[in-house]
């Protein structure tokens, strides 16, 4: 589900990107294919400097629907940043992807804590951050970033994914799923 990013994936993502569903929710807005091939590798200039940790989203067949990233990376922690291609909304990917990731940023590259900051006025994605039992509200446990995030007024609010309550979700989840395959036995 997850791979590096490739410059050769960059035209069928660029073509996914730009569709007015998803473009206003993309970090690194590119406004043609060349500055988005541009922008492509910046990026993996940037991985490579350890400053974003960055990944291609693909289907079953190893298509490219998407990315996620890790932005601002420092002290172990970052920005997460995703987003996918319009024709996969609503089909599971998204939440395949995050698992995938997190569990590479965690486990693999010793990342400790993801932020998400979430505009005030989304309303719905604040709601899905808060339904997560790993994810907690960092406005006063992280107040300096919290600050720092709204300079220009108060617009968003912070979210934080630690590797100890992710861990925790991951093993009672393990659990769960153990204790189900037992009752069916």
């Amino acid at each position: 589900m997850l791979k590096k990013r490739d410059l050769h994936d960059c035209q069928a993502l660029y073509e996914l990107m730009v569709h007015p569903d998803v473009f206003p929710f993309v970090r690194h807005k590119a406004h043609s294919y060349e500055e988005f091939l541009f922008i492509t590798k910046q990026t993996l200039e940037a991985e490579e400097h350890g400053e974003i940790i960055s990944r291609t989203i693909t289907d079953e067949w190893g298509n490219p629907i998407g990315t996620i990233n890790l932005f601002d990376v420092q002290d172990n922690a970052g920005f997460l940043g995703t987003w996918l291609g319009k024709p996969y909304h609503g089909k599971g990917y998204n939440q395949i992807a995050k698992e995938a990731f997190f569990n590479e940023l965690f486990y693999e590259l010793g990342i400790e804590r993801i932020f998400m900051r979430i505009r005030k006025v989304n309303v719905r994605s604040m709601k899905a951050a808060e339904k997560l039992p790993y994810v907690t509200l960092a406005n006063e446990t992280s107040k300096s970033l919290y600050e720092e995030i709204n300079q220009k007024g108060d617009i968003y609010n912070l979210y934080e994914i630690s590797k100890d309550l992710y861990t925790l979700y991951i093993l009672r989840n393990g659990q769960e799923l153990q204790e189900e395959h037992l009752k069916e036995a």
